[in-house]
């Protein structure tokens, strides 16, 4: 019993320091609840640049230094408008590029991505949730993440490739934002040194070109460049930075949970919610530091 009460403080904690690190612009990726890498990674950031013990662990003093605003949750209202936009995302490139949009599968992930959090932890803290039968009116329970303040544009960016992280500073060399960031997987396509942000758009269209995808059977079938529409399940989420390296940028996904762990064919890849309030802060010219 014992046991079972520290876990459930543990996770609370967890829970706890993910919502107030989100809401100061240092992300774990997705609210879940777990102490994992992004979890040890954010707190690093935040302890360095806060002149904190360094531990990558949710210490006492960072506990108490990063306490959490009341209240950590809210209730959303599904609305009628939430349940037309859900939509089955097609399987294929081909059939992507033939529909107008790329949104949401289910209210599941249109809150998960709302709140900034996992599928499964909305789930564990809905648990009388039919979500196979969600009507307009319904109540769900999310972490309640207030966009931080944008204070400052930033200065420059730095994207770690060890760690797979993306800090953003500003003028001072203050941390003003932090990322899990999925890198590419081949050594060769990943461009150390300084890169410098050339465009940024917010819900992109996305240019699928088949010599990027060698290993698909279906590139190789298609054999041109198609158009895929926007949307949050549109490959590159719903923003962009394009990057002055051809073919590179800093943008979102349709698969959060995933950013950080796995790796992609070249770009830097966030969370939608973090890509978005980095193109908040980004502009034209805006350095791109990479790092090994």
């Amino acid at each position: 019993m014992e046991h079972e009460a520290r876990q459930f403080r543990n996770v609370q904690n967890a829970v706890d320091a993910q919502i107030a690190l989100a809401r100061k612009g240092i992300s774990v990726g997705t609210i879940d609840g777990v102490d994992g890498v992004n979890m040890r990674r954010a707190l690093l950031a935040w302890q360095v640049h806060n002149n904190h013990s360094v531990s990558g662990q949710l210490d006492d003093e960072t506990k108490a230094a990063i306490l959490v605003e009341e209240p950590l949750f809210v209730q959303y209202t599904v609305s009628d408008a939430d349940l037309k936009r859900l939509m089955k995302v097609p399987a294929t490139w081909l059939e992507k590029s033939e529909v107008d949009r790329l949104d949401y599968e289910s209210i599941l992930e249109l809150i998960a991505e709302k709140g900034g959090a996992s599928m499964a932890f909305i789930k564990k803290v809905n648990p009388q949730t039919d979500w196979a039968n969600v009507k307009p009116g319904t109540l769900i329970k999310m972490p309640r993440i207030d966009p931080p303040p944008i204070l400052e544009r930033a200065a420059f960016v730095r994207v770690h490739l060890y760690t797979k992280t993306l800090d953003v500073f500003g003028n001072s060399t203050n941390l003003i934002a932090h990322f899990p960031c999925s890198i590419a997987a081949r050594v060769e396509k990943r461009p150390v040194g300084v890169l410098h942000v050339i465009k940024a758009a917010r819900n992109p269209t996305y240019m699928f070109d088949p010599e990027v995808f060698p290993e698909s059977p279906e590139a190789k079938k298609i054999g041109r460049k198609l158009k895929i529409p926007p949307g949050p399940n549109n490959p590159v989420g719903t923003a962009w930075i394009g990057l002055d390296k051809p073919g590179y940028g800093i943008h979102g996904t349709p698969k959060p949970e995933q950013v950080g762990r796995t790796e992609s064919h070249g770009c830097f890849r966030l969370a939608n919610w973090n890509a978005e309030h980095l193109l908040r802060l980004a502009w034209v010219g805006l350095p791109v530091i990479v790092e090994e």
